[in-house]
């Protein structure tokens, strides 16, 4: 089963903090307020943040290897 890993629309993302809130490894941020960021080295693609995320610009995407 190929391992996904979450990732931002960055033009769509209104930095509402909702993905950071669920995160259960800590791996969004949102610098400066103004984007969603995803930390691919902690980010386990569980798809909570995809659930939460308000403005539906959060999607799992298949790790390249």
């Amino acid at each position: 089963m190929p391992k996904r890993k979450a990732a931002v629309s960055i033009g769509e993302c209104v930095a509402c903090g909702c993905c950071v809130k669920v995160c259960p490894r800590n791996a969004i941020t949102v610098p400066k307020g103004i984007c969603a960021e995803v930390n691919q080295a902690l980010c386990v693609g569980c798809g909570k943040c995809v659930k939460e995320c308000p403005a539906s610009v959060i999607t799992l995407e298949v790790e390249e290897e």
